[in-house]
């Protein structure tokens, strides 16, 4: 297995491995003709065409429609689940609804005289939860997913997952039973997301779609946005260490080998200002990697982005931490929360090295659906604000109208739409003549 040197930050190697970060996340070229014509297809067949595909790409002959795993499925699927594993999923399930909750918003209102200006938040409706399946069966991410949704409000959550011949792991049924799931239906890939954004016969359309999933599943969620809301395109998970000589480099090495054994286009990276901290890192690399099961996946991984980096100060690995912008940050450094006010791009930020980001990844309660691939320069975690949505709310009377009304028509006619300030001035207009016929004297004798 290769061994991963240090790089100086500056040198021609390390611009080229910080070159080749940036294009991290970046799928292969022709995987988007082949999903929009799943999609497409999907439109036109509906329940025949999603069991044609799940024949096709899964191997499982499933009757059309006949996609609901029945709730006595269910709950034998929490009786034979592990006993230890669904206390797990319990506890971590309490400590990621409290955390959650606090995201909860409420509607305003601001009262002048005359208008009412305010603003309205409901849940969405319905919301569709992506759990991938195989090997890549996670029913931590069933309750990441649900949670959020639940707690907002969401009435129907719809989880669709892969079929299989030996059915759905037991731990994510009963995770998604513990979170609070409608219904659970075996469809994966392309095909279950067009299922969620367009309906079928037997498939309700959704709201929102969200959770992880291979290529296909995340180029389909890209393809259906605007029909239906995303979470966002999740790319292969990603870790950046910044680390000063406090820190423990066989801890360093452990975290970053957590990262590379999920992908092997994971990217972990080892930002420290000394030169025999980032040598120790490279040195415990290679040593934990021989004894892991998913050696080979997380060697592939290190080669393309694994990087250990020596840079001048830890304000240099900051600024090249914004840069970069990953998913997981860990500071392992002796003041954490000093370097803490530099970092502007990171999905979720871990202070100290006890605070390793597996953590954050089961049971500390946020979520863990994180922003990939540089996207946390703008993006943030999956929270409860995702499956809320805001409805502006105005009201006016006479003396509102009076007040509003110069400046809505001076505007309007700035911009050339002589019917939108008409629309204002003969509301005007009918005003004041209510109200001179309100004032008029009746007629006598």
């Amino acid at each position: 297995m290769a061994t991963i040197r240090p790089l100086i930050d500056g040198s021609a190697a390390a611009e080229k491995r910080l070159a080749r970060l940036a294009t991290r996340g970046s799928g292969p070229r022709g995987v988007e003709a082949a999903v929009a014509a799943i999609i497409a297809g999907v439109r036109r067949g509906g329940d025949r065409a999603l069991a044609r595909y799940s024949k096709r790409f899964d191997g499982v002959d499933l009757e059309p429609g006949a996609f609901e795993v029945p709730q006595r499925e269910i709950k034998k699927a929490c009786a034979r689940a592990d006993k230890t594993t669904l206390a797990a999923l319990e506890k971590a399930h309490v400590r990621i609804s409290r955390f959650h909750r606090r995201q909860l918003e409420k509607g305003y209102e601001i009262k002048e005289p005359g208008i009412r200006t305010g603003v309205r938040v409901l849940p969405l409706a319905r919301a569709g939860v992506y759990v991938p399946g195989g090997k890549a069966a996670y029913p931590s991410s069933v309750l990441m997913n649900i949670v959020p949704a639940r707690v907002a409000g969401v009435a129907d959550i719809t989880v669709v997952t892969p079929p299989s011949p030996d059915g759905v792991l037991p731990e994510v049924l009963a995770a998604a039973a513990i979170a609070g799931a409608t219904r659970v239906l075996t469809l994966g890939g392309a095909q279950a997301v067009a299922a969620l954004a367009y309906g079928t016969e037997t498939v309700a359309r959704v709201d929102k779609i969200v959770g992880p999933g291979n290529i296909f599943v995340a180029t389909a969620k890209r393809l259906v946005f605007g029909q239906v809301d995303i979470d966002m395109i999740a790319g292969p998970s990603e870790v950046l260490i910044i680390a000063d000589g406090s820190a423990d480099p066989e801890l360093v090495a452990a975290d970053m080998l957590a990262q590379a054994e999920h992908d092997e286009l994971a990217a972990a990276v080892c930002l420290t200002p000394s030169r025999s901290k980032a040598e120790a890192v490279a040195r415990a690399l290679a040593e934990q990697l021989a004894g892991l099961s998913r050696a080979d996946i997380a060697a592939r991984s290190l080669a393309r982005y694994g990087t250990v980096m020596v840079t001048s100060s830890l304000a240099r690995a900051a600024e090249l931490a914004n840069e970069i912008a990953p998913e997981h940050l860990e500071l392992f450094i002796r003041r954490p929360r000093a370097l803490l006010s530099k970092i502007r791009n990171a999905g979720a930020v871990f202070l100290g090295e006890l605070s390793s980001e597996p953590l954050g990844d089961y049971a500390a309660g946020p979520n863990h659906v994180l922003p990939t691939g540089g996207a946390a320069r703008f993006a943030s975690p999956l929270g409860v604000y995702d499956f809320l949505k805001r409805t502006s709310i105005i009201e006016v009377n006479r003396e509102g109208l009076e007040k509003l009304a110069p400046t809505v028509e001076k505007l309007a006619r700035a911009e050339g739409l002589e019917a939108h300030a008409l629309a204002v001035s003969r509301r005007r207009l009918k005003v004041r003549g209510a109200a001179a016929g309100g004032r008029r004297k009746p007629r006598t004798g």
